[in-house]
């Protein structure tokens, strides 16, 4: 049997009743022929078999975490030292591979808030679960909303 990678599982516990936080996907066809892919976020119960905690669609589970990217303190996100890091491999590739000149257009300053925001909404699997493991506090879901703890 297949495993699929989902990219917020194992990253957020139920704020119901502590555990963990699993995925689904489903698809759905469209009268066009064409099939959506649909992937939910929703509690393992494996604390409290009868936990009422709401599944979360992964989109709106996105822009949950990105209203959380909007109210962390920057230290809380903890991921300076990391976009530093590939700004850095992207400059040097630049002016190593692509014969750019770096004095002309290197990139120093860093929106670290969008940056994080391009990561949720557009990132590969592996880099979300890291952005999200840099987060310094524990992420809760509860009722289709996230907190932090």
């Amino acid at each position: 049997m297949e495993t699929k990678e989902f990219a917020f599982t194992r990253t957020m516990k139920c704020g119901k009743c502590g555990s963990g936080i699993c995925a689904d996907e489903k698809y759905k066809k469209l009268v066009s022929g064409l099939v959506n892919r649909h992937v939910y976020y929703l509690c393992t119960k494996s604390r409290d078999i009868d936990c009422k905690n709401k599944y979360i669609n992964e989109k709106d589970l996105i822009e949950e975490l990105v209203r959380i990217i909007d109210e962390v303190h920057l230290d809380e996100l903890g991921i300076k030292e990391k976009v530093s890091h590939e700004f850095n491999r992207y400059n040097h590739f630049r002016k190593n591979v692509l014969n750019e000149n770096k004095e002309e257009k290197e990139i120093k300053d860093v929106d670290i808030r969008n940056y994080a925001k391009y990561i949720l909404r557009k990132g590969s699997v592996i880099e979300k679960r890291e952005l999200l493991t840099h987060l310094k506090s524990q992420l809760i879901l509860e009722d289709k909303k996230l907190r932090l703890k």
